[in-house]
């Protein structure tokens, strides 16, 4: 008799602990319905990549939003929506998308952009960059004849930026006094380029350059060397770069392997 009731303790306390155990694993028992403390982790971790802090009362919130979740999902299933043929396409949409989320999360995990592989494309985005920065102005007009008389009118003494406000067809730098900022000279169409990459410093073109938009007086104010980010300032945007270059280059490899008919 002692035996049976020693035995009959320790099932009680196994099943207490297995009861326990069970509890530790889930959030709650929703109408009978354990509520898995997964649900929590997998909504937090949606959180966290959204880049909003998991903090304690925002723990709180994702468990109340598990709990109510599946209050609500458990009355549709209740009144058989997930029956219907529209929520069954949905649920195909969705795992499709989740499932192609992890197929390109698994090929970057296991292609990652490399120290080397941001510096070698910073070096080639240098090397394209490397030529002189000029600080130019502009005159645009439409007939040869005018941008003669503007340039004895200069030669003159008459003002380059005030002539430029009141006479130059190029809407974007004629409020500034045609002032064109810093770009490299290959920035502009060839005639203009090879025009202000021939003036030195302070010069302005004695003759009327003339291109597609019509005829030109430039004036070369400044040269410099280009004034390039550092590595460290763009490498963020380097990798994200890359990495959508090599994502792009594996979808287009997949679309071209597979035998569509």
């Amino acid at each position: 008799m002692k035996n049976k009731l020693v035995s009959r303790i320790a099932f009680v306390a196994l099943m207490g602990s297995l009861s326990g155990a069970a509890m530790a694993q889930n959030l709650a028992i929703v109408n009978g319905k354990p509520v898995p403390l997964a649900r929590v982790e997998a909504l937090s971790q949606q959180v966290a990549r959204s880049g909003r802090p998991v903090t304690p009362e925002i723990q709180q919130q994702i468990k109340d939003e598990v709990i109510a979740r599946e209050v609500f999902m458990q009355e549709a299933q209740k009144m058989g929506l997930d029956t219907s043929e529209d929520f069954k396409s949905q649920m195909e949409l969705a795992r499709q998308t989740i499932l192609i989320r992890e197929l390109f999360s698994n090929f970057q995990n296991s292609h990652a952009v490399t120290d080397a592989d941001i510096k070698a494309e910073y070096d080639k985005f240098a090397a394209a960059n490397s030529g002189k920065e000029y600080r130019a102005r502009h005159i645009l007009v439409e007939k040869e004849a005018e941008a003669k008389a503007i340039i004895a009118q200069l030669k003159k003494g008459g003002k380059f930026d005030e002539i430029a406000k009141k006479s130059s067809k190029d809407p974007g730098s004629g409020a500034k006094g045609g002032d064109l900022d810093w770009a490299p000279a290959g920035n502009y169409v060839a005639e203009f380029s090879t025009a202000l990459a021939a003036l030195a410093k302070g010069q302005m073109t004695d003759t009327p350059v003339k291109s597609q938009f019509g005829y030109h007086i430039i004036r070369l104010d400044d040269v410099r060397e280009p004034q390039l980010p550092k590595l460290e300032e763009v490498k963020p945007q380097v990798q994200q770069q890359l990495e959508q270059q090599k994502l792009s280059k594996y979808q287009e490899e997949l679309r071209s392997k597979a035998k569509i008919e």
